[in-house]
């Protein structure tokens, strides 16, 4: 299977554990849309309701719903999407029993073909399996080329002269060869040419069968980039209405996306207070002025920092827990490759940062020398767990140390002494420490960038916090791809947001917040 489909099915499983992971109770939500929250209505979301037991054909058809909804998105979110051959790894298990199988069936056709008189009833078989290759690869408006390849495969008299011992299959799969010429795209054009000169019919069909199937996959994939634009333009409405699809057979399935808005919505609460009492003192507040309940809905947080906060919290998620929301389950994997990259940029800004303060503007203001230390930490910290990260940032200390020293010399300057070195070391390598107040900086800044990339069809400003200009190549394509899988999301899951986040915020029987004034 392709990377692309592997993908599916992980997310077919992760999407059925978390809307089973519990049954809490869902009210009934409202029907209108009030005050910052996306302006969608929410959809009919169901009450939680006892489990249920499902026969299989219907398990087997909500995975192909999923796995269906799944596809469209992959293809609009990674533009990179595309199927690709199946390549087990060398030497393990699968791959011993392809070959296996394939070698006996191909031992038994050579040793039918090598009978006397042949034995055909194999190959009539594979002429029949590569006549329908060719015929699915025809476009709609390619009739011609479909009646050719049906008079010149025509079955019904290649099994009579299979029968009679007169199958020429030489001449047959010299016009599968220029059939082939016509229909796959040029960059195979080179393979097909070495399979002219091939004097072995078995080891012939075996690779005619082989690009064959390379054909179909160029086919899918050129109408994967040709429908991309229409998909587009439907996307947000097809996800939405297979998602409502599978809320209706598996009522309760937003129990993980409420908790996460619940947790955003009192990290957003709280921060609003700290904010509000610092201030209380300074000036009296209008909203005393308001009757009671006027003044719960004015110091309500606003639902689109709640529904931001959220967003942010994905990219420090701790994925060893379950409760992912179940609106974001198939951008999981590219929401954990996005915090590895946000992890790894920040040591790499902080490294940068920690080595300019210590060893001054010598080494940082002659060109390429910053970048040189970029990459030396950059290669330093690929592929690394955060639980080796002290182990990294010891070698990073000692070839930054290294290097610094390098360059110095280079530039015409004595090399560090042994207590700035010391500082150098010591410095780098406590940024394995998550309190640490220039990893801490470092983060925070970048958390204010990203935060910018998720005003819905907002521009990227390239006007980075102190402290980033080194990485800032990186941090805008991160921030670009975060920036628009979060838009479409919010696009897709806006009504349900809505929806949620009206029962979290607002008090119990308070009118919607755009109806309220003071």
């Amino acid at each position: 299977m392709p990377n692309s489909q592997e993908a599916t099915s992980s997310n077919c499983s992760d999407f059925q554990k978390n809307i089973e992971c519990n049954g809490r109770n869902t009210r009934e939500h409202e029907d209108s849309c009030g005050g910052d929250i996306p302006n969608l209505c929410p959809p009919e979301m169901p009450t939680s309701s006892p489990p249920q037991l499902f026969s299989m054909p219907e398990l087997i058809e909500t995975a192909n719903e999923v796995s269906k909804m799944t596809i469209a998105h992959e293809i609009i979110v990674n533009q990179e999407f595309r199927l690709q051959e199946v390549n087990f790894a060398p030497n393990s298990l699968e791959d011993r029993v392809k070959e296996t199988l394939h070698k006996a069936f191909w031992d038994s056709l050579r040793e039918q073909l090598s009978k006397s008189p042949p034995d055909y009833s194999h190959a009539v078989k594979l002429l029949q399996e590569i006549k329908e290759a060719l015929q699915s690869l025809l476009l709609p408006q390619q009739t011609r080329l479909r009646s050719q390849i049906e008079e010149a495969l025509d079955m019904e008299l290649i099994k009579q002269e299979a029968e009679h011992g007169a199958l020429n299959i030489a001449n047959l799969t010299t016009y599968i060869l220029d059939t082939m010429a016509i229909l796959c795209a040029p960059v195979r054009d080179e393979e097909l040419q070495k399979l002219r000169v091939i004097a072995d019919p078995v080891y012939l069909l075996r690779e005619i069968l082989r690009i064959l199937d390379l054909m179909k996959m160029d086919m899918v994939n050129f109408t994967i980039q040709t429908l991309r634009p229409h998909l587009q333009e439907h996307s947000v409405q097809y996800e939405r209405k297979k998602f409502q699809e599978l809320l209706n057979k598996l009522p309760g399935g937003l129990v993980c996306t409420t908790d996460w808005l619940r947790k955003a919505a009192a990290e957003v609460s709280s921060s609003d207070l700290k904010s509000t009492s610092s201030t209380s003192e300074i000036t009296e507040s209008p909203v005393r002025s308001c009757p009671e309940a006027h003044r719960d809905v004015l110091s309500m947080p606003s639902p689109t920092a709640v529904l931001n906060q959220a967003y942010m919290n994905l990219l420090y998620w701790d994925f060893g827990k379950d409760g992912y929301p179940e609106t974001v389950l198939m951008d999981k994997g590219r929401l954990q490759a996005l915090q590895a990259e946000v992890s790894q940029l920040a040591i790499i800004a902080a490294v940068l940062l920690v080595s300019k303060s210590t060893c001054g503007s010598k080494v940082f203001s002659s060109a390429g020398y910053e970048d040189r230390l970029k990459q030396i930490t950059k290669a330093l910290l690929v592929g690394l767990p955060d639980t080796r990260l002290e182990d990294a940032l010891l070698d990073i200390s000692n070839q930054i140390h290294q290097e610094i020293n390098r360059i110095l010399h280079q530039l015409g300057y004595s090399a560090l002494t042994a207590d700035n070195s010391a500082v150098l070391k010591g410095q780098l390598k406590s940024l394995a420490d998550k309190d640490n107040t220039v990893r801490v900086l470092i983060e925070q800044r970048i958390q204010t960038f990203l935060r910018h990339c998720l005003a819905p069809g907002g521009k990227i400003s390239k006007n980075l916090p102190h402290g980033l200009a080194p990485i800032q190549e990186e941090l805008l394509e991160v921030g670009q791809r975060f920036g628009n899988l979060i838009n479409h999301n919010r696009q897709v899951f806006g009504p349900y947001y809505s929806g949620i986040l009206k029962e979290l915020l607002l008090p119990e029987g308070m009118a919607d917040p755009g109806t309220v004034s003071c």
